[in-house]
């Protein structure tokens, strides 16, 4: 039976800072101090830092090579969008 609410876990796309810290193998603290310079892809709902699993493993590729640099994108071109905090 834990091994099934282990998985769930998981699964979870929107993560609280205990399971995101136990997903990325760091402690809580280290984590909070992390979102709060915005060092990780995180952000605020209410008071609590809150955290989606998709933004971590894009930003893990990202910091470890795994993925290549972005393409250049005329700027003019683009569409505002809101930074993850």
């Amino acid at each position: 039976m834990a091994g099934a609410a282990n998985v769930q876990v998981a699964l979870r796309e929107v993560m609280d800072i205990r399971q995101a810290s136990e997903y990325l193998g760091i402690s809580g603290d280290t984590l909070y101090r992390y979102a709060s310079e915005g060092f990780v892809p995180a952000f605020k709902l209410g008071n609590r830092w809150r955290f989606r699993k998709s933004l971590l493993d894009a930003w893990m590729d990202e910091k470890s090579g795994v993925t290549p640099p972005s393409q250049h994108v005329d700027p003019a071109k683009k569409k505002p969008v809101s930074r993850a905090r």
